[in-house]
């Protein structure tokens, strides 16, 4: 297969199975070279036909305190008083300059998704699929340089 812009279903699809094809290649070799070539090219196709949008403030709000265990109480030294606390994980108030600034620094949660105009729509299951397919590839690219160097 000879290496192009991939920019359509029927090219990423035939361009996905020739990755497939030479997935074991060895790094360094034509079919290496080549298979680094195509993922970047399926990269490119994926970042524009599944883009996958950031969680809205609340939902990504939620999120990390679900992942670190916090309760509303525990978020007032980021948003304030426990009726603002309240008031924004329901929606009722936005965020403030100041709020976003604690979250980023005292949460880790990231500034983009912060500043998002609330009800961001998320990613469809079919985007989500690709983007794992995608990652897996460079997971194993990584792998292979790694190996390769020492």
């Amino acid at each position: 297969m000879k290496p192009k812009l991939v920019k359509n279903e029927t090219d990423y699809k035939t361009t996905l199975a020739r990755i497939e094809e030479i997935f074991n290649a060895k790094l360094g070799s034509p079919e290496g070279d080549e298979l680094d070539l195509l993922v970047t090219l399926v990269e490119l196709y994926e970042e524009k036909a599944y883009r996958i949008n950031l969680p809205d403030p609340i939902t990504a709000i939620r999120f990390r305190m679900e992942q670190q265990g916090l309760k509303a109480k525990d978020m007032v030294p980021y948003i304030g008083s426990a009726p603002k606390v309240s008031e924004v994980l329901s929606g009722k108030r936005r965020l403030s300059l100041t709020m976003i600034r604690n979250l980023v620094n005292g949460l880790s949660i990231p500034a983009e998704v912060l500043l998002q105009e609330l009800g961001a729509k998320l990613p469809s299951n079919a985007a989500l699929k690709q983007g794992r397919y995608r990652q897996a590839a460079r997971d194993v690219l990584h792998q292979r340089k790694l190996i390769h160097a020492n």
